[in-house]
């Protein structure tokens, strides 16, 4: 039996698991009910479990049954949902209030398990092991990092890794794998800029230093770093997203904050723009008698894939869904936690399509309405499955 067909027998069991995870999900690092679920369910297949890694995480261990080498993949998928209110009426809709499953990390759980068992009953084919990655936090928290500092990519070290994510990020229709060697998905860093002036009164502006008036300077400022500094085929984002200032329609307020987010591809940005940044908003504010302190924070690093694990899984993906289906798509200026692990161990990141013919399935990711076609959960377990397969032994 191949992979996609035994992926399909089990599709109900796959589906259930989705809506399972569907209706209750869990935000941030704090996912002990998807997490305990895992575990069982991993265990069930007669997979060696490993949880609390890095908190919520869960790390499962299928060992091939063949002598031979003793290499490991490791596939990942992350369980956590978002802070929104779903609108999508369905009836395995969330039953949290302010909490959704809203960017598919429920499909992710789901296809990742159904690749378990499948794999679990094909041991006899393969040498090495599989590992499986589990976890929290990927909305911002950076649950990677954590599972990664408990050790989750030791003991076996993975050789390789996949981790692929649902939805119409790439536009991708259902059923269809996208792929992109080298830079895929771009830095998510943030900043708060903090302008100090002098408050008063504002019919009489010349007795105050306004943060506000300043502070606008300062945004448009900020601009030149992409238009004018950075290299036009270089992509890069400095977007002010939030300002807060004044009490009053009539008060000129002493400080005006300012929060932002960079996100960036070409690592030799990661130093520059944050110096700029400073550089700018610290200029300005004193030109015009005023001071600007300057928090930057760095989030996730660039997610760049291996040139030869694309490649590997490209080929892989098209002995199941066919080469028309396998498509190269472009960066998104997006971010992603799988970075930290491609960071370590050469992988891939890819795209699955989940926009079928039904339009309740066509919202973007962190839609209030976003839903997938499910007829993609066996075919993403598929995939996975086979990507182990054809890494670790015969496929046929």
């Amino acid at each position: 039996m191949d992979t996609l067909t035994a992926a399909k027998a089990i599709e109900k069991d796959i589906v259930s698991i989705r809506r399972e995870i569907h209706m209750y999900p869990e935000i941030g690092l704090e996912t002990p009910r998807t997490s305990a679920l895992v575990a069982r369910l991993l265990r069930d297949l007669g997979v060696e479990v490993r949880e609390r890694v890095g908190g919520y995480g869960v790390v499962g261990l299928i060992r091939g049954e063949v002598p031979g080498p003793a290499k490991v993949v490791a596939l990942r998928a992350d369980m956590d949902a978002l802070p929104v209110n779903e609108e999508t009426g369905k009836d395995y809709a969330s039953k949290v209030p302010g909490a959704m499953h809203a960017c598919g990390h429920d499909a992710h759980v789901a296809m990742l398990l159904g690749a378990s068992r499948v794999l679990s009953e094909m041991r006899n084919r393969f040498s090495g092991a599989v590992k499986l990655i589990f976890q929290p936090g990927e909305e911002g928290a950076g649950g990677a990092k954590y599972m990664i500092d408990d050790g989750c990519l030791e003991d076996p070290k993975p050789d390789i890794m996949f981790g692929l994510h649902v939805g119409t990020l790439w536009s991708a229709k259902a059923g269809q794998v996208g792929v992109r060697s080298g830079a895929l998905m771009a830095a998510s860093d943030s900043f708060v800029i903090e302008v100090h002036g002098k408050g008063g009164h504002g019919a009489a502006p010349h007795l105050s230093v306004d943060p506000v008036v300043i502070s606008a300077q300062i945004v448009t400022a900020l601009q030149t770093i992409v238009s004018r500094e950075v290299d036009p085929i270089a992509p890069a984002v400095v977007t002010v997203g939030k300002i807060e200032a004044g009490t009053a329609r009539n008060i000129i307020p002493e400080t005006c904050t300012m929060l932002g987010t960079v996100r960036y591809i070409d690592r030799v940005l990661k130093d520059y723009i944050p110096a700029r940044i400073r550089d700018i908003a610290g200029g300005v504010a004193a030109s015009m008698r005023a001071e600007a302190r300057v928090e930057y924070k760095y989030g996730y690093p660039p997610l760049v894939n291996d040139r030869s694990a694309t490649e590997f899984l490209a080929r892989s993906a098209a002995s199941l869904v066919g080469p028309d289906n396998v498509l190269e798509v472009q960066p998104t200026m997006g971010g992603e936690d799988m970075a930290y692990y491609l960071e370590r161990v050469p992988g891939t990141f890819f795209s699955l399509g989940s926009a079928g013919s039904d339009p309740s399935t066509w919202y973007p990711n962190h839609h209030p309405k976003f839903d997938i076609d499910e007829s993609v959960l066996p075919l993403g377990a598929a995939v996975l499955a086979q990507a182990c397969l054809d890494f670790l032994g015969q496929s046929g």
